[in-house]
């Protein structure tokens, strides 16, 4: 393969295009497959097999896969034995040029389905770094790919991040044909279209863009075609690397793209209009378009009744704001307005601080960087070690600290209830996002107090607003306000009444359901 690099006027280099010349198959079997082992640099997972075949035996035939990758026992029962037992295959010095000898081997030997033609050494390097099984006959230019993979993969298990209590109990695994079939099982629809593409110069991993026909945007899915087309990297790894190379506000803190393990919130999210983006080697799926609200809400929420899913929903939005400002109001109250405390409680707490040598800016700091290390050192260690370790360490050093005299008791009280409320926000991403935007506005508190607080949330308000997620608004249905959309945001209604899907994501296939509530039956 050779590259080609394209300068612009000026000498300097320019975007880089890499034009590939592929270098075509030789007619000659032995020089194929001398030039494989010298591409491949005789590596020893790469097994080449030559035998003979035809009637006479003198069709000189060879047989090359990936060990590993492939499945050997389809290789012995579809190529092995019909290759070295079955004789329609004439040598190659007693076929005409009109005689279609790789038809006649489809036909014989190929009979695992998904087979293909391959022409040069780029197309075949491709087909048996990826699982399948390539047959080349001497004399003839092309080859003949079979779909072959066989490697170990993880079973479908529970969701490890996204647990529920009631719902599925199966998550995505590493492998991109497992996840697509997982989607394919729930939507069971001839408009759910697939478009696989192979992203990495290197790695050449595979990307599937998954999305139903009719009901998503056109234009959202020609944006996501081209932003991934616009890649230009040496290896896809997961799929946060797409994630950052497509989203629309790369210096914002904030998610643009949303990110679920489950297949049931990805067949939600498609039948809404959104487009789903499966990566080969995670079990992550990512979702665009995406909204702020989708990272509180969760796939209980449909299973449960609209009342009760309404009331853990606005208990997220409360534990947001309290991890977000819970620490920044202690410190403004305690260092500029202690006015705003009942007497009692202003003399509890002026006693708990009075003998603390650091001002209560500091003192959060402190519980908050150790909290953060805490929490890191429960994610990193071994599971039944780092649990405890986050455990009886925050509770050994909390107490420690108070008793020391380095923390006071309330301070404690507020970092450990600021803690917990990060977690109960369901979006990884955005939990992360909170928990950095805290510490500016505990910065802000300990420099104007309130005045401080309310300038960074109208700050933050702005900067929401302002975001995009491939064109569509950040806040939506909130800014701009849609009326029909707040039927799925803060509250949820009921099934039978959440009768259309997002206008400003969908704007044509608007309707989803024509239902009536269900009524009482006459006795």
């Amino acid at each position: 393969m050779k590259l080609k690099r394209n300068f612009n006027s000026s000498g300097q280099s320019g975007q880089q295009q890499i034009i590939a010349q592929a270098e075509p198959l030789y007619a000659s079997l032995d020089e194929n497959i001398k030039k494989i082992k010298m591409d491949l640099g005789n590596s020893t997972d790469i097994i080449i097999r030559e035998i003979r075949s035809g009637k006479d035996k003198k069709t000189k035939t060879a047989i090359l896969y990936t060990d590993g990758l492939a499945d050997k026992q389809v290789i012995t029962d579809f190529f092995m034995e019909s290759l070295m037992q079955d004789s329609q295959i004439e040598p190659i010095e007693q076929l005409s040029e009109s005689d279609n000898r790789l038809e006649s081997l489809k036909g014989m030997a190929l009979q695992i389905g998904d087979n293909k033609e391959i022409t040069d050494f780029s197309s075949l390097y491709n087909s048996i770094l990826s699982g399948d099984t390539v047959i080349l006959l001497d004399g003839c230019l092309q080859g003949i790919s079979a779909s072959t993979q066989g490697w170990k993969s993880r079973g479908i298990s529970e969701p490890v991040a996204q647990s529920v209590v009631r719902g599925p109990q199966e998550g995505f695994t590493e492998t991109l044909r497992t996840n697509t079939a997982m989607i394919r099982r729930k939507i069971k629809d001839p408009n759910l279209w697939l478009e696989t593409k192979q992203i990495g110069s290197v790695t050449k991993t595979d990307v599937a863009i998954m999305y139903i026909k009719g009901i998503v945007n056109d234009k959202i899915v020609e944006e996501v075609h081209k932003r991934l087309d616009k890649i230009d990297i040496d290896g896809i790894l997961e799929g946060g690397y797409i994630e950052e190379l497509i989203q629309d506000e790369p210096y914002s803190p904030f998610p643009t793209i949303n990110n679920t393990e489950r297949p049931d919130v990805v067949a939600a999210e498609l039948l809404e209009g959104r487009i789903a983006i499966l990566v080969d080697g995670t079990p992550f799926v990512l979702i665009v378009p995406t909204l702020f609200i989708s990272f509180f809400q969760t796939a209980e929420d449909y299973y449960l009744r609209a009342d009760i899913s309404t009331l853990l929903r606005i208990i997220r939005f409360i534990c947001l704001f309290i991890a977000m400002v819970g620490p920044a109001i202690y410190i403004a109250i305690t260092t500029f307005h202690q006015e705003l405390l009942p007497t009692q409680l202003l003399i509890s707490l002026a006693a708990q601080r009075e003998g603390v040598p650091f001002p209560a800016f500091i003192e959060a700091l402190m519980m908050e960087v150790t909290f953060e290390i805490l929490r890191e050192a429960g994610l990193r260690m071994p599971r039944p070690i780092g649990q405890a370790v986050s455990i009886v360490g925050t509770l050994v050093i909390g107490q420690a600290a108070v008793e020391a005299g380095i923390v006071s008791a309330s301070m404690v009280i507020v970092v450990s209830i600021t803690a917990i409320s990060s977690f109960v926000i369901t979006g990884y991403s955005m939990a992360i996002s909170i928990r950095m935007i805290r510490f500016i506005i505990m910065g802000l508190a300990a420099s104007f107090g309130i005045f401080g607080i309310v300038v960074a949330l109208i700050a933050l308000v702005l900067h929401l607003c302002s975001l995009r997620s491939f064109g569509i608004p950040y806040m939506s249905p909130f800014a701009p306000l849609v009326l029909s959309d707040l039927k799925d945001t803060i509250f949820r209604l009921p099934h039978w009444a959440m009768t259309s899907r997002p206008r400003l994501i969908n704007q044509k296939n608007v309707i989803r359901e024509q239902m009536s509530p269900p009524t009482k039956p006459k006795t």
